[in-house]
């Protein structure tokens, strides 16, 4: 089990490690940073850097976690590459079903492929679905991810938010995941673009998770991620969906 500070999640799992940037938010991936670095430091597993790669030895690692764990599947990539045949997906997925005990969160950009995939198969019941959702011109991946049936789940990640993202159609997502980007390079994130998303979250009865402010803070000053902290209006919101 890969141990990890994200707080949406208890821990990761990278059957499937490497990348490809697709869209705004992937400017600067930290998953492409840290997987340089432990190339670097000669980890065997990033021996490719941030080039799609496969780990079938990788695969049975859940099946040794007895405690019931809260699962981010490809923290350092994304399932739903385009380099990632349907096969080893399927691979994936029999794990997530032989680990009943487990919850797994796949997220992606490709909404359009995790759409394709499920199209001819079955959700497991073990799964939440999210899709990545920073800036307006992905909006359209929400209705590829609401297509598909009976996700347990439905959740999208609003992180790093880019701009703010106007109406959002919030029919058949359960939990809206927010945060900002952090970095050397980070871009802002104004707090009317969060109170915006909170407030429709609010009005449809949605979980809203506020994760963090990232290096720009409310009061827009670049500054250590830990002094920005994660309040909003002085409170911590960080509900999870209801299953």
């Amino acid at each position: 089990m890969s141990t990890t500070k994200i707080e949406w999640t208890d821990a990761t799992w990278n059957p499937v490690t490497g990348c490809t940037k697709t869209s705004a938010g992937c400017l600067h991936c930290y998953a492409e940073t840290m997987s340089r670095r432990l190339k670097a430091m000669g980890t065997e597993k990033y021996r490719n850097g941030f080039q799609v790669s496969l780990h079938e030895e990788a695969l049975k690692e859940p099946k040794k976690w007895r405690k019931p764990r809260t699962i981010f599947v490809c923290s350092m990539s994304d399932l739903f590459h385009k380099e990632v045949p349907f096969e080893f997906i399927d691979k994936v997925m029999e794990v997530i079903k032989e680990t009943p005990n487990h919850r797994y969160q796949l997220l992606t950009k490709r909404a359009e492929r995790m759409e394709e995939y499920f199209r001819t198969r079955e959700v497991p019941q073990n799964v939440w679905l999210g899709v990545t959702v920073e800036v307006k011109s992905s909006k359209q991946r929400i209705d590829a991810l609401r297509t598909i049936k009976k996700a347990p789940i439905r959740f999208l990640s609003c992180e790093p938010l880019l701009e703010d993202l106007g109406q959002l159609d919030l029919t058949g997502i359960d939990w809206i995941i927010v945060g900002g980007e952090s970095g050397t390079q980070a871009r802002p994130m104004r707090e009317e673009w969060v109170k915006n998303i909170k407030a429709q979250c609010e009005m449809t009865e949605k979980a809203f998770f506020f994760k963090q402010w990232g290096t720009w803070g409310s009061d827009g000053v670049k500054r250590n991620k830990h002094k920005n902290g994660k309040k909003l209006d002085g409170k911590i919101c960080q509900a999870m969906p209801e299953l």
